[in-house]
């Protein structure tokens, strides 16, 4: 497993409670669900880095409407 790092983020207090319960809706943690909203954005901005140890290598991504 890859490491994390950990970092303060400062969020509305609305918006967190939107997130832990799409969280909770989702069956995953805050934290888990921050990560997948945040890897779902870096994939369709092709910003996703492809592989462990690659930086500046982002994957296709196919837009669906």
């Amino acid at each position: 497993m890859a490491e994390k790092k950990s970092f303060v983020l400062r969020l509305r207090p609305e918006v967190l409670k939107a997130v832990e319960k799409w969280a909770t809706d989702e069956f995953r943690s805050t934290n888990g669900q921050l990560e997948f909203i945040i890897s779902e954005a870096l994939k369709k901005a092709r910003r996703y880095p492809r592989g462990d140890n690659a930086q500046n290598e982002y994957p296709t991504y196919e837009h669906t409407k």
